[in-house]
C-alpha cells in the first residue's frame, strides 16, 4: 500500500526531537511521501531544512498562512514571492481565508489570496487552500479570477456537500484527513457524495489525529486510519483507496 500525505507540518517544534523516527515510521506505514505547506516567513528555514535533509520524501510548499496575514503581510507577501521565483515546490500554500479566531485581518486574508492565485498562474501550480468559517469568502474570490486556469485542494475541507460540489466543478479536489472519522463531522457524508477521483489524503500534523489516535500527537502514519475509515465510506479496499487517492496526489502535485 502506498499512500501521501498531501498536508502535514512535520517541519514544527513538535517533532524536533524525533523527526527522523516519525518519518520513518511513516514510511513503515506506506506513506512514501509527505508534502509540506509553508506557514509564514518563520517556518521557511526549518521547512526547508527538512526537504533537503529528506529528499524526495518531505517536499516543500511555499505560502502564506491567512492566520499569519497581519500588519505586516506586503512584507510577508514579498519574502513569500522571492522564494517561489527561486526554488522550485509543488505548491502555492498554505493560503486561504480564517475568520474563525479574528476577522481584523480579512480585506488582507483576500488580497494576499488573491496574490497567492498570480502566482500559482504565474508558476504553473496548484493552490492549497485553509478555509475555516470562510467557505462563501473562498468562493468570491476564486470566482474573480474565474479566468485564470486553476486548480489545487480545498485542505481539511470543511464544507458540506453542495459546497464539495462546488469546489469540484472549480477544478479542485477536497483534502480528507482526520476529521472524518470524527463523530459529529458530516464529513462521512461528504465522501459519500462524491467520487473518489475528487479527493486526497492527509494528515495536518501535528493536529487533527484521526480516531483512534485523537488526543494524540498527529503524524503521517496515522494517515493509513484515514484511508481506512475513507475505505469503509465508500464499500472498497483500503488499498484501492490508497492507489486512488495517491494517484490524483501525483496528478496534482507532479510528485
Amino acid at each position: 500500500m502506498k499512500l501521501i500525505d498531501t498536508h502535514t507540518h512535520i517541519y514544527l517544534k513538535q517533532f524536533d526531537a524525533d523527526r527522523k523516527v516519525v518519518i520513518e515510521r511513516a514510511l513503515a506505514a506506506g506513506v512514501r511521501q509527505q508534502l509540506m505547506p509553508n506557514i509564514d516567513s518563520k517556518t521557511i528555514s526549518s521547512m526547508l531544512g527538512v526537504a533537503a535533509e529528506f529528499p524526495g520524501i518531505c517536499l516543500p510548499m511555499m505560502g502564506l498562512h491567512p492566520t499569519s496575514v497581519k500588519e505586516n503581510h506586503k512584507e510577508e507577501l514579498d519574502i513569500i514571492g522571492n522564494w517561489l521565483a527561486k526554488e522550485n515546490f509543488v505548491a502555492v500554500g498554505e493560503t486561504g481565508i480564517d475568520l474563525y479566531w479574528d476577522k481584523t485581518f480579512e480585506a488582507q486574508q483576500k488580497d494576499a489570496l488573491a496574490q497567492h492565485i498570480h502566482w500559482a498562474e504565474q508558476h504553473g501550480l496548484p493552490l492549497v487552500l485553509h478555509s475555516r468559517n470562510s467557505m462563501q469568502e473562498l468562493f468570491d474570490v476564486l470566482e474573480a479570477h474565474s479566468n485564470l486556469s486553476l486548480t489545487g485542494v480545498f485542505h481539511c475541507f470543511p464544507g458540506d456537500v453542495q459546497q464539495a460540489k462546488k469546489a469540484i466543478d472549480m477544478g479542485f479536489m477536497l483534502g480528507i484527513g482526520g476529521v472524518v472519522t470524527y463523530k459529529r463531522s458530516m464529513m462521512a457524508e461528504v465522501v459519500r457524495a462524491v467520487g473518489l477521483e475528487h479527493i486526497i489524503l492527509e494528515t495536518d500534523a501535528p493536529y487533527l489525529a484521526p480516531v483512534p489516535c485523537r488526543g494524540k500527537r498527529n503524524e503521517s502514519a496515522y494517515l493509513a486510519h484515514v484511508a481506512g475509515y475513507v475505505a469503509h465510506i465508500k464499500d472498497m479496499t483500503t488499498q484501492e483507496v490508497a492507489a486512488i487517492t495517491t494517484e490524483n496526489a501525483v496528478r496534482m502535485f507532479s510528485c
